[in-house]
C-alpha cells in the first residue's frame, strides 16, 4: 500500500478494537498517560479501529479522554439508548468463519459480510448512531489526521476513511465499531459497513513509516502479534484482562475498566515517555485519502 504520504510522520498512535470495556480501558489509559506527561492526542496521525475509533475521535478532536470516565448521562436516563444484547448465534457464526483453517482473509471477510447483511436493522442502527454521538461528542472530522477503517459488507473489501472521504465522522466511527452479532452494519451512501477490525485487527500497518508508533491494544492477550522496530505496544495487565474478558455492558463495569486503564498509566508512561518526545525538525504531512484497499491482507 502507499506510504509516501506518511514518510515524514514523527509520532503515530494506533488504537485497536476491544468492545465496550476495551473502549473504557483505552480512554482511562489515555487520560492517565496525559496526567503523567504523555499526551497521546499530540500524535501526528491517529489510526482508530472499532473501540479505538471512538477514543481516537475523542483524542483527535482535542477532547480530554477523562470525559469517558463514566458513560454519557443519557445512557442511564434513556433505556432505549442501552446497547443491544449480542446475538450468540450470529457471533458464533462469525467466529466459526474467522477460525476456519486455511481460509484466506479476503474470503473470510466475504463470508462474514454475508452474515452481517442478514442483520441490517434500521432502528438498531439509529440507536447505535445515537450512542456513538454521545461518546465522541464531535460532529466534524478533526484537522489532526485520523484514519478509521471499516469493511464493506456488499463486497467484503476494506476501506479506510479520513476527513477527505466525505463520510460523517459519527457514521465512520459507528461503522468501524459494528461487529456482526453485537451491532448492525451502518449505512453510508447507500452501502453498509461493519467493524474495521475485520480488515486487520489493530490496522497498525496504516501507521507504517512513522518514526514512533504507539499501539494501544485491548485484545493483545487474545491475538498476540510481533512488533516492529519503533513500535511500542501497551496491552492490558492481568487485572485488566480479567475484567475485559467479562464483556459486561453495565455502567459499573465501564467505570471499572476505565479505572483499570488509568491504573496502568504510571508504568506505561515510564516506557513511552522517551519515545513520545517529538523529533527535531520534523514537518508532518497529511496522509493521502484512501478508498477501498483491495490489496489489504
Amino acid at each position: 500500500m502507499e506510504t509516501d504520504g506518511m514518510r515524514d510522520l514523527d509520532r503515530a498512535l494506533v488504537l485497536g478494537p476491544g468492545g465496550r470495556l476495551g473502549t473504557a480501558w483505552t480512554a482511562g489509559l489515555a487520560a492517565g498517560l496525559r496526567d503523567f506527561g504523555v499526551d497521546l492526542g499530540e500524535a501526528d496521525l491517529i489510526v482508530g479501529t472499532s473501540a479505538g475509533a471512538i477514543v481516537g475521535a475523542v483524542l483527535a478532536t482535542g477532547q480530554d479522554p477523562s470525559r469517558l470516565a463514566t458513560l454519557p448521562a443519557q445512557r442511564s436516563a434513556d433505556p432505549s439508548s442501552a446497547p443491544r444484547r449480542p446475538d450468540p448465534a450470529v457471533r458464533g457464526a462469525v467466529f466459526a468463519v474467522l477460525g476456519e483453517p486455511g481460509l484466506a482473509p479476503a474470503d473470510a471477510r466475504r463470508k462474514v459480510s454475508r452474515i452481517a447483511l442478514e442483520t441490517v436493522d434500521a432502528e438498531a442502527e439509529n440507536r447505535l448512531i445515537a450512542q456513538r454521538t454521545a461518546l465522541i461528542a464531535a460532529e466534524s472530522w478533526p484537522r489532526r489526521p485520523l484514519l478509521i477503517p471499516a469493511v464493506d459488507t456488499e463486497t467484503g473489501e476494506p476501506i479506510v476513511w479520513d476527513a477527505a472521504a466525505g463520510v460523517p465522522l459519527v457514521r465512520a466511527v459507528a461503522a468501524s465499531s459494528a461487529f456482526p452479532g453485537v451491532e448492525p452494519p451502518v449505512a453510508v451512501d447507500g452501502r453498509h459497513y461493519m467493524d474495521g477490525a475485520l480488515r486487520d485487527g489493530t490496522n497498525a500497518d496504516l501507521a507504517a513509516g512513522a518514526r514512533t508508533v504507539v499501539v494501544i491494544d485491548p485484545l493483545a492477550h487474545r491475538h498476540p502479534r510481533p512488533t516492529t522496530e519503533g513500535t511500542h505496544l501497551v496491552a492490558p495487565d492481568p487485572a485488566a484482562v480479567l475484567l475485559l474478558d467479562t464483556e459486561r455492558d453495565d455502567p459499573e463495569a465501564w467505570t471499572a475498566a476505565y479505572q483499570a486503564g488509568e491504573a496502568q498509566a504510571a508504568a506505561a508512561s515510564e516506557v513511552l515517555r522517551a519515545h513520545w518526545r517529538p523529533a527535531m525538525r520534523v514537518s508532518p504531512r497529511r496522509p493521502v485519502a484512501r478508498g477501498p484497499l483491495s490489496g489489504s491482507p
